[in-house]
């Protein structure tokens, strides 16, 4: 007896999905995502209102990417109907850092006191706006919005201190 491994994700309003091939997109009020889906023996199926992952058996590599395509479809559809946010605090005590977006790269200066400024890369579509000490990184793909907000925090991360005394740093304080 096989067992059939599939998983359903409900299309909220004003979102609209397709599926051409491998590739997966959606659209909706805050933009469009594409994603590329292949792997074999998973069937990926549009229909009314929902979207559906399917495995043609029920070993137990299929069904772990079973879940994880339902996920990423999900999160892409969340993407697109709301949207994701990592709000980030800039600490310091001992000498105050200059934070600025230029182009597609966030410019951390005056770090520790170093003469030469620290570049971190924003990704894909995220918008970074920085507002006194608090930083919100925002956008539609998950990924890229966690990547950009570790990309700045691995920036500030100190190696020839006392971690324990020198506390200065840019640090992800929610994610949402």
């Amino acid at each position: 007896m096989v067992k059939e491994i599939a998983r359903t994700i409900e299309i909220p309003e004003g979102v609209s999905v397709s599926l051409s091939q491998d590739v997966f997109t959606a659209k909706g009020p805050k933009g469009t995502v594409e994603r590329t889906f292949w792997y074999p023996g998973i069937k990926i199926e549009v229909r009314e209102g929902e979207v559906v992952v399917d495995a043609e058996s029920s070993r137990k590599e299929q069904k772990a990417m079973v879940g994880t395509f339902a996920s990423h479809l999900k999160n892409l559809i969340i993407g697109v109907s709301e949207g994701f946010e990592c709000k980030m605090n800039i600490v310091y005590a001992h000498f105050p850092m200059q934070v600025k977006v230029e182009g597609k790269t966030l410019v951390i200066g005056n770090f520790l006191g170093e003469k030469k400024p620290r570049i971190a890369k924003i990704l894909g579509e995220t918008k970074v706006k920085v507002s006194g000490n608090e930083i919100v990184v925002s956008g539609i793909n998950k990924e890229d919005v966690g990547q950009t907000a570790a990309n700045i925090e691995q920036k500030t991360k100190i190696k020839r201190f006392d971690p324990r005394i020198f506390q200065d740093g840019i640090y992800i304080v929610q994610k949402a």
